[in-house]
């Protein structure tokens, strides 16, 4: 089965950019995924084909049209989870890439200037509201290409190995230990010498400990989460003795 991507944007140029390199661009060509773009403004219906007009009660910037956006979005077949990007959305986790990626696809909403007339989350509640990162990009075009590439790295035969997209960070709750390859020494600096011992069971305890290590020291709000999700399974297996 193939992905289906289809990217609603004022830039369809954009696409499908970095994606049609590498392993994403190598899984394009076999078909693996696709990509297609709705250019909004095919949806605008004055002459000059405008699609966007000035915040209601003031105020910098432009705002998306909801008369513009409504049938761009009708355009988009069912089926796939829509994505709407925007700072004020919920933050992407690599859990919902991954159900993202299982799915036949999915359609992403790019915003510009100040966003969206917010009607159009009140008249399509099945629109997912979702940010990139605690950042603002001057459209959602590139938050778009970062998502797609999170779901299309997961599909079947792209990234080679079974197992290669299970111990990274974020999919057990902790970002990744840290890797090393050779040469042995470089700049006085060796690689750690559990990694060059060949015992797999001190080097699979090693790289678990810093992997908890670094989260705590690097990513509290994700330790807390981890510490807590820890904490109540133990809760939980006491409970059932």
């Amino acid at each position: 089965m193939t992905f289906a991507a289809t990217i609603l944007t004022l830039y369809p140029e954009m696409f499908p950019g970095p994606l049609g390199v590498s392993l994403a661009g190598r899984a394009l060509e076999r078909g693996d995924w696709s990509c297609e773009t709705v250019q909004m403004r095919d949806f605008a219906t004055d002459k000059h084909r405008t699609v966007d007009d000035t915040p209601a009660g003031g105020g910098a910037g432009m705002v998306l049209k909801a008369d513009v956006l409504g049938p761009a979005i009708e355009s988009v077949g069912e089926g796939r989870p829509i994505l709407a990007m925007t700072p004020r959305g919920k933050p992407i986790t690599q859990a919902r890439i991954r159900e993202i990626a299982q799915g036949p696809g999915v359609s992403i909403l790019c915003g510009r200037f100040e966003g969206f007339d917010e009607r159009i989350f009140d008249h399509y509640p099945e629109i997912e509201q979702v940010s990139l990162a605690d950042i603002v990009l001057s459209g959602g075009e590139t938050a778009a290409i970062a998502i797609l590439d999170a779901c299309i790295r997961l599909l079947p035969g792209v990234m080679g190995a079974p197992d290669s997209g299970v111990e990274e960070s974020y999919e057990n709750g902790l970002i990744e230990y840290p890797q090393y390859t050779r040469p042995q020494e470089w700049e006085g600096r060796t690689i750690p010498e559990v990694l060059r011992s060949g015992d797999h069971a001190k080097i699979a305890a090693w790289r678990k400990a810093r992997s908890e290590e670094d989260t705590r020291l690097r990513r509290p709000d994700l330790w807390d989460r981890y510490s807590g999700d820890r904490d109540q399974s133990a809760s939980d297996a006491r409970q059932k003795k």
